[in-house]
């Protein structure tokens, strides 16, 4: 089942960069890639749930401020995005985190909807990281900074409607060059919180990578 859906939808990434990369790839389109990171969350948005379409969502932390810079924080929230995905139920497609925001390209859940999963998943990396003290830990807390920030995610996220394999293929390849167009690696299997490897070798990582056997979706051909 899985291997079927990777075949039909075709490689992550285009020729020219797996041959420049040395990536073994297989059923691949060159697309141009024309998307861009836009830090600023706009207003007025509209979510469209329900009609089985995958969705590619971009979230930023407060004020975009590298808050997931550390290994530490980038390897915390793949650990939530996993637990988050097995309790909702919903398939991880695509995924990478960057030192200031991230982008997963998923299902609808069976359990709920994706703004609630985003919001599970915020929450979920900040309770994380700043657990709240025991009653009797609070006196000593001003002795250190350890304290939670005021605001750690920008509000609301972008949503957009992944209903064909044509925009698939394209957010795929967006989510996996990020690291490289903005200079962090030299290569994409070099990121290692990202869902590259996982396409380019298979390889099993923290997140399950698409694991379509208990979520049933629509994609068409265009």
């Amino acid at each position: 089942m899985r291997n079927r859906h990777l075949r039909r939808l075709g490689c992550p990434i285009s020729r020219a960069l797996c041959e420049k990369w040395g990536f073994p790839c297989s059923s691949i389109t060159d697309i141009a890639q024309t998307s861009t990171y836009d830090s600023g969350m706009p207003t007025g948005l509209k979510r469209y749930y329900g009609n089985g379409d995958l969705h590619f969502i971009t979230a930023s932390c407060y004020r975009c401020q590298p808050l997931l810079e550390s290994e530490y924080r980038k390897d915390l929230f793949v650990t939530v995005l996993e637990q988050v995905r097995q309790r909702y139920k919903f398939v991880v497609v695509g995924y990478v985190v960057m030192p200031e925001h991230f982008h997963l390209l998923i299902s609808e859940p069976a359990r709920s909807n994706p703004s609630v999963v985003i919001q599970a998943l915020k929450l979920g990396v900040v309770k994380r990281l700043f657990p709240t003290p025991k009653i009797r830990e609070k006196r000593s807390l001003k002795l250190f900074n350890n304290s939670a920030p005021n605001h750690f995610w920008q509000k609301r996220f972008y949503d957009f409607n992944v209903w064909s394999a044509c925009k698939h293929r394209e957010k795929l390849r967006y989510i996996h060059r990020n690291p490289v167009k903005r200079g962090l690696v030299d290569t994409p299997d070099q990121w290692r919180w990202s869902s590259f490897r996982a396409y380019a070798f298979g390889e099993t990582g923290p997140i399950v990578v698409n694991d379509w056997s208990q979520v049933k979706m629509k994609i068409r051909a265009a």
